[in-house]
This record gives C-alpha cells, structure tokens and sequence, in this order.
C-alpha cells in the first residue's frame, strides 16, 4: 500500500501520489454548463483530501451538443475564467487536475429536440435508441477541431491536460466499433480505419496544446455484445496510440451497451 502514496508521472507531469480521482458526471453545472458553488466545493474537498491527479467530469466540446444535464462546458472562451479559478484552487493544495472532453452522438439523452446528432453511421444506439445522422468528412473535421480547441482552452485555463472520452459509446467509440461504424469510406471498415477518426482528434490537439501538455485517452476494453469492439481490436488501438505519443490510456468497461445493470447504484448528485 505505502506504493501508493510514492511521486509517479504522466508524460512531462509529475504526482505526488498515484491516487486518481477518475472522471465523474457530477450534475451540477448550470444549463450551459458553467461551474457554481457546489462544483467548486467538490474540487476543493478532492484536493485537500490530498488526491494526487484529478480528472473531471466530462465537459462538451460544442454548444450545440451535450451527452447530459448538468455537465461542464469547454466549447467557447468564456468558461477560461472560472475554471482558472478552479485549477487554482486544486493547485493550492499541490494537487493535478485534467478535464475530460466529450461528444455524446447517439448516446446523448439530454434535450434531443430537433437537432442533428451526428454518428458514424445510421445505427441506433443499443441503450437510448437514438438514431443519428451518418456523418459527412467535413462534420468530422469540424468535430476534430473541436476537441483540439477545447483542449487549448483547457491549457489556458491552467489544466494539467487533458483526457479525451472515447469509451461508453460516446461518437469516438461508436467509430471504433464495428457495429455502430459501418461506413464504407477511409473511417470505416477495418481496424486501421476505425481509428482513424481518434487518430485525427490526437494529432489535431497535439499540434494546438504543444508535447509537453499531456493528453490521455479512455478506451472501453470490448462492448460485451456479438459484432461490437473486441478486446483484441481495443489492444491493437492501445498499441497505436503508444507509438504516435497519447501519454495514458484508461481502460474502461461498458455496461452502457446493457441497460438492463444501468445504474445499480444512486448518482453522485443525489442525496
């Protein structure tokens, strides 16, 4: 146990304690996802609880688009203030703090109304039984470069990097799996293809937020159904993401492709 309280590192990053506080939806940000007093209050108990690295809860990247209620916004410039205040609270107390990125797709359930939702393809997700819009080349570009500038704001915001959400179903795992991504293009298909999509994400955001800036990646380690993500092809993403220089992976499961075991135990903002 006394390992766990020893200094580790992430890339260029250096914690005082291996204990990770994983990335958590709160449900306490205002509508447009902007921070309050209770979201400061819970950062702040993280960090004089000593946590050494603190990963947020997911943030949206565009304003247009949100997996769920009550989650942080990173899509324009003015949420660098408050959450500069937030990361200079964390700081206080000597510990990290990285902000996990996100776009829902299909798996979003917040305020659907008549707005696009983008997807790989036209499949509708096993849980919500949203259907989306298959995307065009240029939707993609567009959603790639909004992980990349929610990222630079994450930096100009004082956090110590960042994670990009690509497990649970969300859109990057609905294209890293076969049965949600059935397109018949350059991000369709095979493995290498599949990834393409959170290949471009990387290098985008690489290229804004510099190599000294870490940038993680969660990963759902098989869908746990027939013609879904397979352990073995989730190895052969790890093993990409390695060699272009993604600085941890997190490997997650994925009861959301089971509603049936969803939400076994109350949520994090009931009392």
């Amino acid at each position: 146990m006394s390992k766990l309280f020893t200094p580790t590192r992430i890339g260029s990053l250096t914690l005082k304690n291996r204990f990770v506080r994983s990335a958590t939806w709160e449900n306490m940000a205002t509508e447009d996802g902007h921070m309050t007093d209770k979201l400061y209050g819970i950062y702040r108990e993280l960090a004089e609880g000593g946590v050494g690295l603190i990963v947020t809860g997911y943030a949206n990247i565009v304003a247009e688009e949100k997996p769920n209620a009550g989650m942080m916004g990173m899509y324009d410039d003015s949420f660098i203030p408050e959450y500069k205040k937030l990361t200079d609270l964390v700081h206080q107390h000597d510990s990290k703090i990285m902000m996990q990125l996100a776009y829902g797709g299909t798996k979003t359930t917040h305020n659907l109304g008549e707005r696009v939702i983008f997807a790989p393809s036209e499949v509708a997700e096993r849980g919500t039984q949203t259907l989306g819009k298959a995307m065009t080349k240029d939707e993609i570009a567009y959603i790639v470069e909004a992980f990349a500038k929610a990222s630079l704001r994450a930096k100009q915001s004082g956090f110590d990097g960042v994670e990009i959400h690509g497990a649970h179903t969300y859109l990057i795992n609905q294209f890293l799996s076969p049965y949600y991504n059935q397109r018949s293009d350059e991000y369709g298909g095979s493995i290498e293809n599949r990834m393409r999509f959170l290949l471009e994400i990387f290098e985008a955001t690489r290229k804004l937020v510099g190599v000294d800036f870490p940038i993680l990646i969660k990963l759902t380690a098989t869908e746990f159904f027939e013609g879904g993500l397979t352990f073995e092809e989730t190895r052969e993403i790890c093993k990409k993401l390695e060699l272009v220089g993604a600085d941890a992976l997190i490997i997650s499961g994925n009861i959301h492709a089971r509603p049936s075991i969803w939400w076994a135990i109350a949520l994090m903002d009931i009392p």
